[in-house]
């Protein structure tokens, strides 16, 4: 059993959860820095996780939680004009404590004049933990396979056969969840090659939206049809379905970016870090084949 003891945040997420669980099956302490004392932070216990109840936007709590840590996982959702605040404690804390490496979850739309906000957050997020001094790997997925099973998409799937997003001919190789909670891990546990490093994040192969919904079709054993929606339809229909103002400029926006290119790509990145082939659709639909049936 390894002596050092890595802080995950997000920990009852997705990325998180998947990079507890590589870090436990690596001998690694894990801490787990959850929102409430509920059954999934019971679950995280069990496992033989320490759990700290805590926000990321309340420094104290994060000081609190970095105390003894080897390394740290940092992501944060999606929430209006927050994640810059809690970036900046986050990497505070880090430094006051000596932190030997932070992994940020950041994301490809990330840069300077992104009209998402929220993709706009993560590249002054990004900057802020180089200003911090501590050594930091940032992570840059393209769009998550879990995307398949956002509130927008999975009724379509499920209930009509039908994949419909304002995607266009645009491409992406869709990443699992499963296959960046690895890379996580990968990267706490050696950190000295990846610091200062930015890591775009691919999936097993590129295609675009018609070729997600063959392949999804595939693993179902039904057609599913990709229709292209156009982008008002599109944020009339996320309205409609009560996500948040700030969520809906964000994924229009980046949705608009998928269009022009900025999603696409592959590479060998999880491969190389983690010593297995990233999760291909296929695969993912299978592992979860009980949410795609209709009720």
């Amino acid at each position: 059993m390894s002596s050092e003891l890595f802080l995950i945040t997000g920990a009852t997420g997705a990325t998180g959860g998947h990079a507890i669980t590589e870090l436990l099956a690596k001998g690694a302490g894990v801490r787990a820095m959850v929102h409430s004392q509920d059954e999934r932070a019971d679950k995280l216990r069990a496992l033989g996780v320490e759990v700290v109840v805590g926000d990321l936007l309340d420094p104290h709590a994060v000081r609190r939680a970095l105390d003894a840590v080897t390394g740290a996982y940092f992501v944060y959702p999606i929430h209006q004009g927050k994640l810059v605040d809690a970036t900046a404690y986050f990497a505070e804390a880090a430094r006051q404590v000596k932190l030997r490496s932070i992994v940020n979850m950041s994301q490809i739309s990330a840069r300077p004049d992104a009209v998402s906000y929220a993709a706009l957050s993560h590249w002054y997020g990004e900057r802020i933990f180089d200003w911090a001094g501590v050594p930091v790997t940032h992570l840059r997925p393209t769009f998550f396979m879990e995307w398949l099973m956002y509130g927008f998409q999975l009724p379509l799937i499920a209930q009509h056969d039908l994949l419909k997003v304002p995607a266009g001919e645009g491409r992406h190789a869709p990443i699992a969840a499963e296959d960046q909670g690895r890379v996580i891990a990968s990267i706490l546990l050696n950190p000295a090659d990846h610091a200062g490093k930015i890591y775009d994040l691919f999936g097993a192969a590129e295609m675009n939206h018609a070729e997600l919904a063959s392949a999804v079709g595939g693993a179902l054993g039904r057609k599913i049809t990709y229709e292209n929606e156009s982008f008002d339809a599109f944020e009339a229909r996320l309205s409609k379905v009560g996500m948040t103002p700030y969520f809906i400029q964000h994924i229009v926006n980046v949705y608009r970016d998928y269009n022009a290119g900025v999603f696409a790509g592959t590479n060998n990145v999880v491969q190389k870090l983690t010593g297995q082939a990233p999760v291909t659709v296929g695969e993912y639909v299978k592992t979860n084949l009980s949410r795609f049936q209709p009720v």
